[in-house]
Order: structure tokens, then C-alpha cells, then sequence
């Protein structure tokens, strides 16, 4: 995960100088807040996707998580991630920002100094390229989603993920890929870091907004289900629901786009990607490789020749 500069508060920095002192209220009480976004090689040069909608949704967490006068725009941003993703010659890469908090220990967020990074590496598919092939084996965790009450849950707050590393480590210990979510009544909410979609009888469904993150690549795949002429619904999900579907994927960032092969040792469906996954798959791949007419309404270009070497 390493790169040759981070950029941090308005400048870029070696990566070893890029650090944070001991002494802050983020890494004591987990308040900060996080994007993941990934750029792709395109005939066009690197595509960053869907990188203003990306951005409006970390001021928007920002925002929700009530930090004031934060300093930056989404425009301040964007070009802070051009820049960062050129001066380290990337081509293809995932892209992290992260605003942090300076300021005395204690909990009161009026007394820190809201701070951001953004890093930039070359990250390969988040649960493996085989995954892709092959589909994921998920289960239902113990673990229950966070209440809206207890925490923003529509914000992308670092703390928030103590409950998807919970999940995440107590499924990989179990034998498994990735786990399942429930809401707090007990309904399918989403998976450790994506979102979920079934497919049944040529009909694709997925949760709700309310008790999820609206990742971008969730609403990407709705678009692209529309314009193949795929019906969506969004009803509240059972877990057995999932059991019986013809074909569950997930959806996210880090993960792209990723079939359930298995969920509690159920096999779904054939027990490999099904053609709507496939379909839905080869589509979203058209697009972040430059190749599908939403391309230019949803990549963001970087000009890499107006790269100069960083001081």
C-alpha cells in the first residue's frame, strides 16, 4: 500500500513523512471520517469513478458527523486527488481520503482542528480475483448492524467500522469470505464493507436505503440494471429470502462487483455467478474501463502529462 507522496492538508508530503501524532482524538476515539474511491486504466488515461459523487459524500459525512469550517470543497478535493494520483505515476489505483482530528484529548469536537489526507495505491480486487470467478461463500453474523440512533450510520465514520472488523475477522476465522449484516429487526441490511443484491424469478432486489450505506457502486449497478432493462425492487430482505434466491452479489468500492456462491453452507443457485451477475458484471466493467457510453458521465480523466516531480 505504499506510494511515493501523500498529499496532506494542501500538500504533498514523502510517504514516510506523511504520519499523525500520537495525541489526537481520532485515533483515541475513532472520529474521523473516510472515503474509498479507485481510478482505472482507460484508453482516455486513469478514470477516477464517480469521484465528485465520492467526494460530496465525505463532506456530507463531514457534515453529519457535525465537524465546522472545514476548510476544503469538493473542487479543492478533486484536484488534490489529480494530483496525487499523478505526481505517483499511477495509471490505476484505490484512493483513500481521510479527515482527522487535531486537537487536545477529550470529547468535544469543538476544541480539534479538522485535518485531511489523501492516499493513493496500486490495491488489486478487495476479496481476490478468484472471487470473482468463482463467487463467495457468506455467512450471517452474529453481529448486528448498528442502530441509527446509536451512531450517523449514513456517514462514513472511521468508529463506525469497529462493527464491520467484528463481523469481517469472525467470518474469515470461520471459513468464510465475508458475512451478511442484519439490521436491528433483524433484516438483510449489507456485508462487512458492501452491499447485497439478490436476483429471483429475473427480478433484482436489494435492501432499502434507510438501513444502509448507498454505496456508489450499488447505485451504479441499479442505473446499469435499468438501462439493460432489469427490473429493480428495493423491499425489506430476510436472510432465508437469500437462501432461496436464484443469485445474490455484492457490490462495493473495494470489492467491485463479486457473486455469492454459498451463504450458511445454502448453495445459491448454481452455486457459481448467475447470468444477471455476469451481465451486471460485464456492464460495470464497460464502464470503469472507458468502454461503455456512461463512461464519460462517470469517470473523472487525469491528465498524467502535466506531471512534474514533487519537492
Amino acid at each position: 500500500m505504499r506510494s511515493d507522496f501523500i498529499w496532506m492538508n494542501g500538500e504533498l508530503v514523502p510517504y514516510e513523512q506523511a504520519t499523525v501524532h500520537f495525541i489526537t482524538p481520532t485515533l483515541h476515539y475513532g472520529v474521523g471520517v473516510f472515503e474509498g474511491i479507485r481510478c482505472y486504466s482507460t484508453p482516455k488515461g486513469p478514470g477516477v469513478f464517480r469521484l465528485g459523487e465520492h467526494l460530496e459524500r465525505f463532506l456530507d459525512s463531514i457534515h453529519i458527523l457535525g465537524i465546522q469550517n472545514f476548510p476544503y470543497t469538493v473542487e479543492d478535493l478533486r484536484q488534490a486527488t489529480h494530483l496525487t494520483i499523478r505526481e505517483n505515476g499511477f495509471k490505476e489505483c484505490y484512493i483513500r481520503p481521510l479527515m482527522y482530528l487535531k486537537g487536545p484529548m477529550g470529547l468535544n469536537l469543538d476544541r480539534s482542528e479538522p485535518q485531511v489526507g489523501i492516499a493513493a495505491w496500486e490495491w488489486g480486487p478487495y476479496l481476490g480475483e478468484e472471487a470473482k470467478q468463482t463467487g463467495v461463500h457468506m455467512m450471517v453474523s452474529s453481529f448486528t448492524r448498528l442502530h441509527p440512533n446509536t451512531n450517523m450510520t449514513k456517514a462514513k465514520i472511521s468508529g463506525n467500522y469497529v462493527n464491520s472488523m467484528l463481523g469481517k475477522t469472525l467470518a474469515l476465522r470461520s471459513g468464510y469470505d465475508e458475512a451478511v449484516i442484519l439490521d436491528p429487526q433483524g433484516y438483510v441490511a449489507e456485508c462487512t464493507g458492501e452491499n447485497l443484491f439478490m436476483v429471483r424469478n429475473g427480478v433484482l432486489y436489494t435492501p432499502p436505503a434507510a438501513p444502509v450505506l448507498e454505496g456508489l457502486t450499488r447505485d451504479s449497478i441499479i442505473k446499469l440494471a435499468a438501462d439493460l432493462g432489469i427490473p429493480v425492487e428495493e423491499p425489506m430482505i430476510t436472510r432465508d429470502q437469500l437462501y432461496i434466491a436464484d443469485e445474490v452479489f455484492i457490490t462495493g468500492t473495494a470489492a467491485e462487483v463479486v457473486g455469492v456462491r454459498a451463504i450458511d453452507h445454502r448453495t445459491i443457485g448454481p452455486g457459481r455467478p448467475g447470468p444477471v451477475t455476469r451481465k451486471l458484471t460485464e456492464a460495470f466493467t464497460d464502464v470503469i474501463r472507458g468502454l461503455s457510453p456512461r463512461s464519460d458521465e462517470w469517470l473523472d480523466y487525469v491528465d498524467l502529462k502535466e506531471r512534474q516531480v514533487a519537492s
